[in-house]
């Protein structure tokens, strides 16, 4: 039987590592992505990010942040171009910032837990996204309230864990085709403690549901872990969209501590993508910010 679990984990970790790039013109054998490439060097190791400042943005005020985090395999410059989010970022003026994952035998990843087994390598991933907040905030950037985060993928997991381990410096979350770690919200012996209650926004599609076998927790189990540990109300807003013949169904949880809510997009038939889906005239990055800048560290802003 543990034979069995641990070849579904391979399974499962081996598509998280190959669909990123299923979208059409999305480059999987090298970035194309030529504009400017920021770095920081974080305990001895110079990591890479791609920063979009609103257009006519005069870097006299402070703007919100949304970090957005590559998949398995992904490069940010091109995940930028794969998620759209650059004219949104423009009509909503926020800073848009797209940090890139360290190489693990060629393929760039993210290290969603505390340092120990359940990370693919010994990269500090956590203490690197707080070395660059801290660095924004430095240059006078960024709304230190205001600091969000998404991601694709193995980019999901990272956005968790940064609500689970960085939650000091985290306003809102979202995860499209994310999933959590067993170990940061088992039931039983939880290490994901934030400090305040934590917005969130999840999309996944059932071809991609996961049972909860291995590492990773079902879409289920990490619904329930945060509308437990934001207090919701136990019974969601249930909407349905059609989109060109495919059905989504919208679940929201609202009332939570601080007037929080969670939401979650259930694409039927939705495969393990970054959603390029109409929803109700929303693409994906305008409905993800249109979430998370309800809130800062303190919750529902006034």
């Amino acid at each position: 039987m543990k034979n069995f679990i641990l070849l579904l984990t391979l399974i499962f970790s081996f598509s998280c590592s190959s669909d990123e790039f299923e979208k059409e013109g999305y480059d999987k054998d090298g970035s194309s992505y030529d504009g400017p490439i920021e770095t920081i060097t974080h305990n001895g190791v110079e990591r890479k990010y791609v920063i979009y400042t609103p257009q006519g943005y005069d870097g006299t005020s402070k703007l919100p942040l949304l970090l957005n985090f590559h998949g398995f395999g992904g490069q940010a410059g091109d995940y930028m171009s794969y998620t759209n989010m650059t004219s949104t970022a423009d009509t909503e003026n926020f800073i848009l910032v797209y940090p890139q994952g360290t190489d693990l035998d060629g393929s760039p990843h993210w290290n969603a837990a505390l340092n120990g087994g359940d990370n693919k390598s010994d990269v500090d991933d956590l203490g690197f996204i707080e070395a660059l907040i801290n660095k924004l905030n430095n240059d006078n950037l960024i709304d230190l309230k205001r600091v969000y985060s998404v991601g694709y993928s193995n980019g999901g997991m990272m956005s968790y864990a940064l609500a689970c381990y960085k939650s000091n410096l985290i306003a809102a979350i979202g995860s499209v085709s994310g999933y959590m770690l067993q170990s940061t919200s088992s039931v039983s012996e939880s290490e994901c403690t934030p400090t305040h209650s934590i917005p969130l926004i999840k999309f996944h599609g059932t071809t991609d549901y996961y049972d909860g076998e291995g590492v990773y927790n079902s879409v289920d189990s990490v619904l329930n872990f945060w509308v437990n540990f934001n207090n919701t109300d136990p019974d969601p807003i249930i909407n349905n969209i059609e989109d060109n013949g495919t059905s989504i169904e919208s679940y929201k949880y609202d009332n939570g501590d601080n007037n929080v809510s969670v939401e979650h997009y259930k694409i039927i038939g939705g495969e393990h993508v970054w959603f390029s889906n109409d929803f109700n005239g929303k693409n994906t990055g305008q409905l993800i910010w249109d979430f998370v800048s309800q809130y800062d560290i303190d919750g529902l802003i006034d």
